[in-house]
């Protein structure tokens, strides 16, 4: 087209030269419209959006008319040759409109200020006015400049400023090219008449179209991958939807695009940008007849579809090869980034889920201890200038008896129904929560006096008194609370534990709710102190361990011995067992402690048996042992160490302990037996589940609670348990010990029950390994092994051991009467 237009240019000059005619002929006019006509059609495309823009030759053209035509034929020919040029290109007739006119009001420009100068063309030939030429090519430029600008600014959205200075260099370098070529062409015109030195003008021309092409090119393609780059960086977020929003902002520049939208499938999430405008929602709708380029967005592990990414244009629109590469690699940009950003919503919601679970109860949604004590604690620590705080602490009663009928699965629901009333009754600074088992604490704040909280407390047990609906059964919940003050020193663990003291204050004194009274807090007096001697007393081995004998109550046997820790506290003497136990299990101490015992007793048991006395050693078991998988695996390691059978042991079980349905409990049990280990069930009869124990503890002993024993004299009930856990032993083939034996009479009316075996004051009270093992040498009456003279004659009673199997009975036999 370069050439065409250059060509025609010579061969118009030529003919005007040649022919030396005043006025211009239709060859000459003519010339001057293919002239203007390839002009524009071999202007340098630059595509906006679904348009093209660039930069046509048609100033040459007008200014070497001017030189060879009259101006009124240049603008007329310029204006029919622009409109068909934009014609031919197949732009819509506004934009074949706003080029003619352009075009021609350039060209009326250029005619007005060769008017002006007096170097209008009136002659035969060309006339060269090198003032006239460059003051008209001034004017034709800047005209063009300013109407062309505002209308590329509004169609693209840029501000007119950033518009105007895009390619500025560039455009000044090649207004001064065009001018040189314009002026180089008209002077050789005038000088050297000769037309055939005018075919060196399509050479310039190419020259100087090939040099612009190729800057202009170069730019562009840098600015855009600056711009992809700087689009990569700002993809670069950890929030989703922000990283949509920056792919809708970046994408329409970048590849020219009149709109962009994201969509990205799980989750569910659309964002679409139109005109320059953000939709975070997306939920517009493009025209219909819009042109789009989607890309899939694929996860790279998977090659799952993960997204797209989806370019609206208003017209059809071809991607040349590099702009092909740039959305891919803007895609893959985009996809990584929205990777990242899953990727760390799913942390974070990861985060927020264990964050919640670290500091909520699992079954009832509330608080659970650790957020009692952190909270309580920062409350604490920024004082209480809106008033008191205090804690309550509440302990559902007979909660065990709902889980050993109903089953843990009521059990639950009871706890969660409990939790529900009480979140309710709360205020709403206060921090209900759940501590464990069926023990809940409220932390009450904002009260006005210490008294109030009384009140309040009282109104939250009050919630519970409506019976409860479990399983279509109505069943009353009762609970014991303990009220504390914040004190004055020890923070949140203080408060925690007036408010447990204060608890079983109320569940002593059958109270609903007890406040903290220091006067009261006697069984805590030096809790601290003995916590660190307990420890010390662990580790160095000045624990005791005393002993007290099983007989047989027929004879006056010593058959077993029970192993009772001791321990007498240098500076508070002799500590209640009760009480340094629970020292021991609140401050970890149990694994230790419970070696310590049961290294001791095994070592009474030799030495025993040395001398000649095989006598087994009881032993209790902590709760929490049973819930140690490796226990087994400890007493079976100390059996072996002091070179004992494993029968030579007895492990005695509460049982409210052994009820637990826990399967660790089991195994433990369970292995136990297995082993050779003996099980005794310690406090028979005071559970709500003794038979449904039986069945599955795989006990060999059962012993009576003392509480029957004592009783039995006054008591018919008394006499009916013992005399059926008798008949049971009997039945399952366990041995009977009664415990709490004190008197003579209690011996004798066991005896005659069946009770073949007892524990108490009456043959002799705790003592050590080495006074027992004196007691069965000197024995009861010169009897050796024994302690109580027997009830009858050797040969008038039939002895059966508690410790020996009987020989089964025959379908129809008659057991022997075993009273007097």
């Amino acid at each position: 087209m370069v050439f065409a237009a250059a060509i025609a240019v010579t061969a118009s000059v030529y003919a005007i030269v040649t022919k030396m005619v005043e006025y211009p002929s239709s060859l000459v006019i003519g010339t001057l419209i293919v002239a203007a006509t390839a002009s524009n059609r071999a202007m340098l495309n630059v595509r906006i959006g679904s348009n093209r823009y660039g930069q046509s030759w048609t100033e040459i053209v007008t200014l070497v008319g001017l030189a060879v035509v009259p101006p009124p034929w240049v603008v007329v020919s310029t204006a029919v040759g622009i409109l068909i040029g934009r014609i031919l290109n197949r732009l819509s007739p506004m934009k074949v409109a706003f080029g003619a006119a352009k075009d021609t009001l350039s060209a009326a420009a250029g005619a007005a200020v060769v008017y002006a100068s007096g170097a209008a063309f009136t002659g035969t030939y060309p006339q060269f006015h090198l003032g006239a030429m460059v003051l008209a090519f001034v004017a034709v430029t800047v005209l063009d400049e300013l109407l062309v600008h505002p209308v590329v600014a509004l169609a693209t959205r840029t501000p007119l400023s950033q518009q105007f200075r895009r390619y500025l260099d560039i455009r000044i370098w090649l207004a001064l090219a065009r001018l040189l070529v314009t002026v180089f062409i008209v002077w050789l015109l005038s000088v050297n008449r000769d037309a055939q030195v005018l075919l060196v003008a399509p050479l310039l021309i190419l020259t100087l179209h090939l040099w612009y092409s190729s800057r202009i090119r170069k730019r562009d393609e840098r600015t855009s991958w600056q711009r992809l780059a700087s689009s990569a960086e700002a993809l670069n977020d950890v929030d989703l939807r922000r990283v949509m929003e920056v792919a809708v902002e970046w994408s329409p520049d970048l590849f020219s695009a009149d709109g962009a939208e994201v969509e990205v499938f799980h989750p569910p999430t659309r964002v679409r940008g139109t005109g320059g405008k953000i939709d975070p929602a997306g939920d517009g709708e493009w025209p219909s007849d819009a042109y789009v380029i989607t890309t899939v967005l694929e996860d790279r592990i998977n090659k799952n579809a993960i997204g797209e990414l989806r370019l609206r244009f208003s017209g059809p629109v071809q991607l040349n090869e590099m702009e092909i590469y740039k959305l891919r690699t803007f895609a893959s940009a985009l996809n990584t980034a929205i990777h990242n950003a899953s990727a760390y919503a799913e942390l974070e919601r990861i985060a927020i889920v264990h964050a919640h679970d670290a500091a909520h109860d699992a079954l009832t949604g509330l608080a659970n201890r650790r957020q009692l004590l952190d909270q309580g604690q920062r409350l604490i620590a920024e004082g209480h200038s809106d008033g008191v705080i205090a804690l309550l602490l509440l302990d559902l009663n007979h909660f065990k008896e709902v889980n050993d009928t109903l089953g843990h699965a009521a059990g639950d629901d009871v706890l969660k129904q409990v939790a529900d009333r009480l979140k309710a009754a709360a205020h709403g600074g206060d921090l209900v929560s759940r501590l464990g088992g069926d023990e809940f604490a409220v932390l009450l704040t904002g009260l006005p006096a210490p008294a109030i909280a009384a009140y309040r407390a009282d109104r939250l047990i009050a919630a519970l008194r409506e019976p409860i609906e479990v399983e279509g059964m109505r069943i009353s919940i009762e609970a014991s609370g303990g009220i504390a003050a914040v004190p004055s020193s020890g923070g949140i663990a203080e408060l925690l534990r007036r408010a447990d003291v204060a608890m079983y204050q109320a569940k002593r004194s059958g109270q609903r709710i007890a406040t903290y009274s220091h006067a009261r807090d006697t069984a805590d007096i030096g809790r601290f102190a003995i916590a660190g001697g307990m420890s010390s007393a662990v580790a160095d081995g000045t624990l005791t361990v005393d002993f007290q004998p099983i007989v047989d109550l027929a004879s006056g046997e010593v058959l077993t011995a029970e192993a009772l820790a001791r321990w007498h506290h240098p500076d508070h003497g002799t500590v209640d067992p009760l009480r340094f136990l629970e020292t021991v299990e609140r401050n970890g101490l149990l694994p230790a402690f419970a070696e310590a015992v049961l290294d001791q007793a095994l070592l009474a048991c030799v030495s025993w048996r040395e001398a000649g006395f095989d006598l087994p050693v009881a032993v209790n078991v902590a709760p929490r042992s049973l819930l140690d998988p490796r226990f087994p695996g400890s007493v079976m390691t100390r059996l072996r160490t002091h070179d004992l059978p494993p029968d030579r042991l007895i492990l005695e079980l509460t049982e409210t302990l052994t009820i637990s349905q826990l399967e660790v409990v089991d195994q433990v049990l369970g292995r136990l037996r297995d082993e050779g280990v003996r099980l005794a069930l310690d406090d028979f009869g005071t559970g709500y589940s003794s038979l449904s124990v039986l069945s599955r503890i795989p006990v060999h002993e059962l012993k009576i609670d003392s509480q029957f024993v004592t009783s039995m004299e006054t008591s018919p009930e008394a006499g009916a348990v013992i005399r059926s856990t008798v008949d049971l032993g009997r039945s399952l083939d366990l041995a009977v010990v009664a415990e709490g034996v004190d008197s003579e009479p209690q011996r004798r009316a066991l005896w005659e029950l069946g009770v073949t075996a007892g524990q108490g004051q009456l043959f002799a009270r705790p003592m050590t390994a080495a006074r027992l093992l004196a007691s069965l040498h000197r024995g009861s009456g010169g009897r050796p092994g024994t302690l109580a003279p027997a009830l009858h004659d050797e040969g008038a009673v039939i002895r059966l051991s508690p410790h020996r199997r009987p020989v089964p009975r025959q379908r129809g036999e008659r057991l022997p009467h075993l009273g007097g």
